[in-house]
């Protein structure tokens, strides 16, 4: 295909050239797309909102029912209307379905990502009449952002071997239902960094060590694909970046124009916090960024240029007005519409985070309590202000403003 054969070129001169060279120097790519797209190979079925519009559910502070928490979670974003969900499955090494969905539930150890795949709890969730399941997964056996201080050939032809087991598990598994997984990481930005400090640039070698990281993993599942093949069931590799306006406007090194132009990835998610809540009233800050993102990632063969979505916006409803809030999400799903998105995923069903310990200073950080207490039905909470409020539905069950507006969008859509 057009664009297998060129980002194949196009990596052999990367190689070729130093990586580590053009990373530092820069990249005339971010001005206009050099992977042109046959129009053939594009998805061209127009989907409806309800497989578009989305949330997470992970790391609650709360449940609400005796199911296992993982399902409960999933039948809660079924009932709203969508088909479309994201969770961690083995996001990170502290991040493993153990902890990220305790209640109610009693997870086995998994030793391959194709054997958590396989737990009843997961299976059960993947024969839901979900459309999409956005997973974040990193390989086992290892921290999630290993390869920031480097990456050997044996890790990188492991990290594609772990793939390549789980594209070909969804794609045998699965075929013929008409589902989509999408394979993506948390916030790549603070992955290169490794701590959140805004202030400071990540290190080249960080940055060109993500390029081989991220291309081991697309690698892995286009082998999947070329070997099995997609028969009813489509299965894509993300990458998921969030610092891009500092990019777009100053230039800063960042995934976006350090990383993803030296990529193949199938699609990106943006974690759009920097432009849809820190610009909030004005949504082309958004919509820059996410022509920022298109401009610096190759076209992919299923999506064309469209291939960017927002995998996490939204905001805090204890901290800000309705009127605020209601205003901050239609923004984002209007844009994110308008754009063309293939996803749009709210941040989240039910809230993970508790409210600060302490007023913070400008520039700080803030700590919660929820950083630190393991996640057990004893520390569940009840109350509605004992959490920010990034929630869907709240801790004593009602409905949030954003769960009314994204409802009624989801029905009107159903009904059309």
């Amino acid at each position: 295909m057009i664009i297998e054969k060129k980002v194949f070129m196009k990596l052999q001169l990367l190689k070729a050239l130093g990586l580590m060279a053009l990373i530092l120097s820069g990249c005339s790519k971010c001005s206009r797309k050099e992977t042109t797209v046959n129009s053939t190979t594009q998805t061209s079925v127009k989907k409806s909102l309800p497989d578009i519009l989305g949330t997470t559910h992970t790391a609650g502070n709360y449940y609400l029912t005796d199911k296992d928490y993982l399902n409960e979670g999933a039948d809660q974003v079924l009932a709203m209307g969508s088909h479309v969900i994201k969770v961690w499955f083995y996001g990170k090494r502290n991040e493993h379905p153990e902890v990220m969905y305790p209640f109610n539930s009693n997870w086995p150890k998994a030793n391959s990502l194709v054997d958590g795949a396989k737990l009843p709890y997961f299976k059960t969730l993947f024969n839901k009449p979900f459309t999409t399941y956005i997973l974040v997964v990193t390989s086992l056996g290892r921290s999630a952002d290993y390869w920031r201080d480097g990456i050997t050939k044996e890790q990188e032809k492991d990290e594609q071997r772990q793939f390549y087991e789980l594209a070909k598990h969804f794609l045998t598994t699965y075929k013929d239902s008409g589902k989509t997984f999408v394979l993506q990481h948390w916030e790549g930005d603070w992955m290169t960094r490794g701590h959140f400090n805004l202030d400071e640039d990540p290190r080249p070698e960080a940055l060109a060590n993500m390029v081989i990281w991220l291309n081991a993993r697309q690698a892995g599942v286009n082998q999947a694909k070329k070997e099995i093949g997609q028969h009813g069931v489509r299965v894509y590799s993300a990458a998921e970046v969030n610092r891009v306006v500092s990019s777009m406007q100053t230039g800063r090194p960042n995934i976006v124009n350090k990383v993803l132009p030296y990529t193949n990835v199938d699609l990106v998610s943006y974690s759009s916090w920097d432009s849809c809540v820190d610009h909030y009233n004005d949504p082309n800050v958004l919509r820059s960024a996410l022509d920022f993102i298109a401009a610096n990632v190759p076209d992919s063969p299923d999506f064309g240029s469209k291939n960017v979505y927002l995998g996490e916006f939204g905001l805090p409803e204890n901290e800000f007005s309705p009127e605020r809030v209601q205003q901050t999400m239609a923004n984002v799903v209007d844009v994110g519409l308008a754009w063309g998105c293939p996803y749009i995923v709210y941040w989240e069903l039910y809230c993970n985070e508790l409210k600060p310990d302490k007023q913070t200073t400008p520039g700080e950080l803030p700590t919660y309590q929820s950083d630190l207490i393991p996640r057990t039905p004893l520390a569940a909470v009840h109350n509605n202000n004992a959490v920010r409020g990034f929630w869907l539905i709240k801790p004593d069950g009602t409905k949030s403003v954003v769960w009314d507006y994204f409802h009624r969008l989801l029905t009107a859509s159903s009904k059309k």
